[in-house]
């Protein structure tokens, strides 16, 4: 007869959980601990105050929204659940937020953890692939540097597609670095890159190309085997690619134009114009025809334009520096450092293979941010992020192992003093914020540099010693950065890292003052009240003489920059938002929320009004279709006047809200679609909600 032990499954159990935490035989015990901590401390890091960021970029959240209620919506990336137009990007981004909707209902977490996600996954994945050739000291390094990264603890908590972007490009990283070691899977390993490259491309069109022609070039030289056999490959991986990307463009394309919504950000209502224009290369020579502050062409002089100066200098800047480059000098240093070392290796050699993989996507990256003269924003960094990490890891490690080399320790000394003088730098441009921070970074680098000097011909003890208080010393200051970020609430569509008076041009949009109050500005730009309609807390960043804070558009609306507020989470910011309310969008009060809620269901779309960021607040006050009148920008030639006077014909539309204090745009909105304004204004009746302006499109004059 058999015994039946009703402990065996838990035994069983236990063994699992034990496996689990040792990790592999081979492997330390200390490593698979280390790992769950990494990404443990980063998951808690991450989440902690998620909800002060309310519906963060609420032009986002609005399609998220949608996507929540209508599949339809979900497909295409709807701003609206009717299905009027659609975001200005591919809606892969969009659709784990929707998902998460559907799943948990509308809010703050439900839309931002799933960012959170993205952000713990890839560390793990960078872990990954750093400690295959360079042990898991290396990983940790690494997985710790991105992190820790301000703009990376920035957009892993915020809606924007970058958080999805930076984790496809590091899995397409490793991928890449898994087919390099070669053997009877490499190829299956290449086209799970070149899916990775797709889905990329649905989350931010031809930005997610940007590293692959470094990583198709390394594998076409690295590779082993035979030159045919690696053409071979990456002919397959791009199919993959193709397929993966491209299954989602045709199906847009060939669907009757009169039955899907309009593809916002286009000027033909078409996504492939959408992709290499406004969103292609509209972004590297300027011409973006229906940009903000008019698009058409690149502004500005010699090495300037619109969005602030470019150059080589670019990511070290006072508007960017803080976000991205605390580690980017360090970086560049171990790439070379890397590559000196594995000079003489064979030509399959996966370190080398490696160093250049991940230094070819940080070089190639980094160039077009630095030149890219139009639509550049500070949170786009985010890109560079696990690049930097990776060469970091990899560098420290291969110099630590050459450290009885005097020109290796020379190296990871010369590496550690110039992280910490650059931090004293970048903190010196906060000089009332943490100073003592400052000093602390300099001395402890300046030691550690020492240190690792004479590593080689000391204790391996002393070696570690300094090794650790370099690292301590290089992280102090973007961990410093880091926590301020996740402690404080980011809303609106341009938003930065840090501490208020480190952050650059972007800062004005969209991040949310200390307490609520409009703060001070770089530069001097003072963050001050509004009028009428506007809340305590709604920072505005002028010149004198209504000039723009450097780096962003001319032609800003002479009502200033506004920032965020501490009110309302979820609504973006303040009334009028950024630029006229293209960046924030409008208040929304109890009054107006119960007339679009009136009747609601009598309706396609409760209210309709000018430009996506206005839509948008509404939408989420009240859960209820509002149409965007022009998309983002409000130039989107969408809805034409005659189709618009066909939607109020047939009832489909209740309110117009107009524009003006309260409720953002001009008398034609942000950019455009006077014909609308004028028309509704000339033929209904006008009431004023609360501090809104609204139009009845059932009530003619």
């Amino acid at each position: 007869m058999t015994t039946l032990n009703p402990a065996a499954p838990a035994a069983r159990g236990s063994d699992r959980l034990a496996r689990f935490w040792r990790g592999r035989a081979e492997d330390a015990p200390w490593v698979r601990p280390a790992f769950l901590g990494l990404l443990a401390a980063t998951g808690l890091l991450y989440l902690w105050n998620l909800s002060a960021s309310g519906y963060a970029n609420s032009f986002y959240s609005a399609a998220v929204q949608a996507g929540g209620e209508s599949w339809k919506a979900f497909f295409f990336g709807s701003l609206d659940a009717a299905n009027a137009i659609t975001v200005d990007k591919p809606p892969a981004a969009l659709w784990p937020m929707a998902l998460s909707v559907r799943l948990f209902g509308l809010g703050s977490w439900q839309i931002l953890v799933p960012e959170v996600l993205m952000g713990v996954a890839s560390v793990g994945v960078l872990y990954a692939a750093v400690r295959r050739r360079f042990g898991a000291g290396a990983g940790l390094i690494a997985g710790l540097v991105l992190a820790l990264t301000p703009v990376a603890a920035l957009m892993f908590r915020f809606n924007n597609p970058d958080a999805l972007l930076a984790l496809l490009m590091t899995v397409a990283a490793y991928g890449v670095l898994r087919a390099l070691e070669g053997g009877p899977g490499a190829v299956k390993w290449l086209m799970g890159a070149g899916v990775a490259f797709g889905f990329a491309f649905l989350a931010k069109t031809l930005q997610a190309f940007l590293i692959l022609p470094p990583l198709a070039l390394v594998y076409a030289v690295c590779a082993p085997g035979g030159l045919g056999h690696r053409i071979r490959d990456l002919a397959l991986a791009g199919l993959a690619l193709l397929v993966s990307a491209g299954w989602w463009v045709a199906l847009v394309e060939l669907w009757p134009a009169s039955s899907r919504p309009y593809v916002g950000g286009s000027q033909n209502n078409s996504f492939l114009e959408l992709t290499f224009g406004y969103n292609g290369l509209g972004r590297i020579n300027g011409n973006e025809t229906g940009s903000v502050g008019g698009g058409g062409g690149p502004g500005g002089g010699a090495g300037g334009g619109r969005w602030g100066e470019t150059g080589i200098g670019r990511m070290f800047n006072d508007a960017v520096g803080g976000q991205i480059s605390w580690l980017l000098p360090a970086a560049l240093l171990l790439l070379v450092a890397g590559l000196v070392v594995t000079r003489r290796a064979p030509r399959t050699d996966t370190a080398r293979s490696a160093f250049l993989v991940w230094g070819g996507a940080l070089l190639i990256t980094l160039a077009v941010f630095s030149f890219m003269a139009g639509i550049f924003h500070e949170y786009y960094t985010i890109a560079l992020a696990p690049y930097v990490a990776a060469l970091v890891g990899m560098g420290a490690s291969v110099l630590w192992e050459e450290r009885t080399r005097f020109a290796a320790s020379a190296a990871l000394a010369v590496t550690a003093a110039v992280t910490a003088w650059w931090a004293w730098t970048l903190l010196g441009r906060t000089p009332d914020w943490l100073p003592w921070l400052r000093w602390t970074v300099l001395v402890a680098g300046a030691v550690a540099a020492l240190g690792l000097l004479v590593s080689g011909r000391v204790d391996r003890r002393l070696g570690l010693a300094a090794a650790g208080l370099g690292l301590a010393a290089g992280l102090a200051g973007p961990f410093a950065y880091t926590l301020t970020t996740v402690d404080t609430g980011h809303q609106g569509s341009i938003v930065t890292a840090g501490p208020s008076g480190g952050r650059g041009p972007g800062g004005f949009g969209g991040r949310m003052p200390e307490g609520g109050q409009g703060g001070q500005m770089p530069g001097g730009f003072d963050g001050q009240g509004q009028g009428q309609g506007q809340r305590q807390g709604q920072g505005q960043g002028r010149m004198p003489g209504g000039t723009p804070p450097q780096g962003m558009p001319q032609g800003m609306p002479q009502g200033g920059f506004q920032g965020s507020r501490g009110e309302r989470p979820g609504l973006g910011g303040g009334g009028g938002g950024g630029m006229g309310g293209l960046l924030n969008g409008a208040n929304v009060g109890a009054e107006a929320k119960a007339a679009l809620l009136k009747d609601a269901g009598s309706y396609t779309w409760v209210a309709a009004t000018v430009g996506a960021q206005n839509a948008a607040s509404y939408q989420l006050a009240t859960e209820k279709p509002v149409m965007a009148i022009g998309g983002f920008n409000g130039s989107d030639p969408s809805p034409t006047l005659a189709q618009f006077k066909q939607y109020v014909a047939e009832g489909k539309v209740h309110y117009f809200i107009g524009s003006g204090e309260g409720n953002g745009g001009g008398p034609g909105g942000p950019g455009g679609n006077s014909e609308i304004s004028t028309w509704v204004a000339a033929t209904f009746e006008k009431t004023t909600v609360g501090s809104a302006t609204f139009y009845d499109l059932t009530k003619e004059k």
